[in-house]
């Protein structure tokens, strides 16, 4: 493949995430990477930051979208209902990437840096979505709370997803995940 073909970041991607479960994450050069992908380094620096970003790009989007689904739930609904329409929104965007959202996250599992900076990726949207619920209307610390909640949810729903054996709708997940932390905050 030439460097003038098109989708050299998804290219730069697929190669990253194929070379980091062969080789490992550690393992891995941006070279390898660009080589992989029938690219040079600097191109690789153009699209990424660094060998990390590859993993967590899209991430941003991420939170926009789940953020601005809870924002724009119905004024009418609870807190934690405008939190399920916004994990029912980010399942959307995993459609069709089960595979490939396994493959991600073994690799994250497998690295403690990346464990530690999915973790604040996470925290990010947890701020975001408490931010999105405090513009709801939502007092404090009823907005955190609630935000924590969702991130709890998503956390769960989506291991759940990836390891379930057969091909599972992840808003389906979701809602149960938060059918489960309903009931059980209702017994205490």
């Amino acid at each position: 493949m030439g460097r003038w073909e098109p989708n050299a970041r998804g290219r730069l991607a697929k190669a990253a995430l194929e070379l980091y479960g062969e080789l490992g994450y550690e393992q891995t050069t941006v070279a390898e990477i660009a080589k992989r992908a029938g690219l040079t380094e600097r191109t690789f620096f153009r699209h990424y930051a660094d060998k990390r970003e590859v993993l967590f790009d899209g991430s941003s989007t991420l939170q926009e979208l789940f953020a601005t689904a809870v924002a724009e739930a119905p004024k009418s609904v609870a807190p934690i209902d405008a939190m399920m329409a916004g994990l029912e929104a980010i399942s959307t965007a995993f459609d069709g990437r089960r595979e490939h959202s396994r493959r991600r996250q073994a690799v994250i599992v497998a690295n403690a840096e990346l464990r530690e900076r999915e973790l604040i990726k996470l925290a990010s949207m947890s701020t975001a979505l408490a931010d999105a619920l405090r513009r709801r209307g939502v007092a404090e610390p009823a907005a955190r709370l609630t935000a924590e909640a969702g991130i709890a949810v998503f956390k769960v729903g989506f291991e759940l997803w990836l390891m379930a054996p057969e091909e599972r709708e992840m808003a389906q997940l979701m809602r149960e995940s938060l059918a489960e932390l309903r009931a059980v905050t209702a017994h205490g």
